[in-house]
């Protein structure tokens, strides 16, 4: 079912990039972001939409026929579509914003932040029951509770703030979620959807992401670690994603503080684009691929060599 879902994916994602195209369905690129990024205004966002649609219509079938594990996989998946919705009304407004030229471009942290917690407390909520052991020895299940619901949160932001290159957030992705394709279904769907994906998002990409899939990865790659492996080998394996969030956590913290930068432009993939560094965009990407690579390697061999 991989491959049918590669295909519907690369189906799906290819109808949308027309329809996008025809309707000016266009990101605005930041203005003081790399500036070879400004060629790129206009391409169409949001392809997240299209992939997770096609995991869903293939998972779904599966899940009610028994053939797609069992109530493990309705939590992340179910997860994963609620967080893939918050960051949709995000993909909704700056859409709008740039058709229209008015209107809020995206939501406000603090609109963000709490629907994300609720969405992450219902999933510690029911998969803290279901891990092997106690995550938080001596404070019992509200201990694990509150463990996963910042994990999920931190994951779902961190593989947001990984997205910006194209190629970049898709092979993480995919990379990431490789020592789990034969225990989750979701995640082994995920990544096929994600190949699908990336015939049209390599460089130079024809579509973005968007959150609707940055948010949806995220938690996908959370709950797998948390329901089939170790929760504490996540950022290991998602070593970039931590790297990215953490960057903006310090810029940000380092300019209120210091009125300094740390980075010469935050997340760190941009940091690297920089003309005072200097890698090209495809560099950075496949520099960060290989990162990614030894890091899910390493957890491989931590987990025994298993799928």
């Amino acid at each position: 079912m991989m491959v049918v879902t590669a295909l519907l994916s690369w189906f799906l994602v290819g109808l949308f990039v027309r329809m996008s195209k025809a309707r000016g369905w266009g990101q605005r690129v930041r203005q003081d972001g790399p500036q070879t990024h400004l060629i790129k205004d206009g391409t169409p966002t949001a392809g997240g939409v299209p992939f997770v649609l096609a995991l869903s219509v293939v998972f779904l079938p599966l899940y009610f026929t028994g053939n797609a594990g069992g109530p493990r996989e309705m939590i992340i998946w179910l997860t994963a579509l609620a967080m893939g919705v918050i960051g949709g009304v995000d993909d909704l407004l700056k859409i709008r914003s740039r058709m229209t030229g008015k209107g809020r471009a995206e939501l406000l942290a603090r609109e963000k932040f709490p629907l994300q917690f609720l969405v992450a407390l219902l999933f510690a909520y029911f998969a803290a029951p279901l891990a092997s052991h106690e995550l938080v020895p001596g404070f019992g299940p509200v201990g694990d509770v509150i463990l996963l619901t910042l994990v999920m949160v931190g994951s779902v932001n961190a593989f947001n703030f990984t997205d910006g290159l194209d190629g970049l957030l898709g092979g993480v992705a995919i990379i990431v979620l490789l020592p789990l394709l034969a225990l989750s279904p979701v995640s082994a769907l995920l990544v096929a959807a994600l190949l699908g994906f990336l015939w049209f998002n390599a460089h130079p990409a024809r579509v973005f992401m968007g959150d609707m899939g940055s948010h949806a990865i995220g938690a996908i790659a959370a709950g797998a670690y948390v329901l089939y492996a170790d929760v504490w080998l996540l950022p290991i394996a998602a070593i970039i994603p931590v790297v990215a969030v953490l960057s903006v956590v310090i810029q940000v913290a380092s300019f209120k503080l210091r009125g300094k930068r740390v980075f010469k432009m935050s997340p760190i993939q941009h940091h690297f684009e920089h003309k005072d560094i200097g890698w090209p965009e495809t560099h950075v990407t496949m520099r960060f691929w290989v990162v990614s690579a030894v890091a899910t390697a390493l957890v491989w061999w931590l987990l025994g060599g298993r799928p």
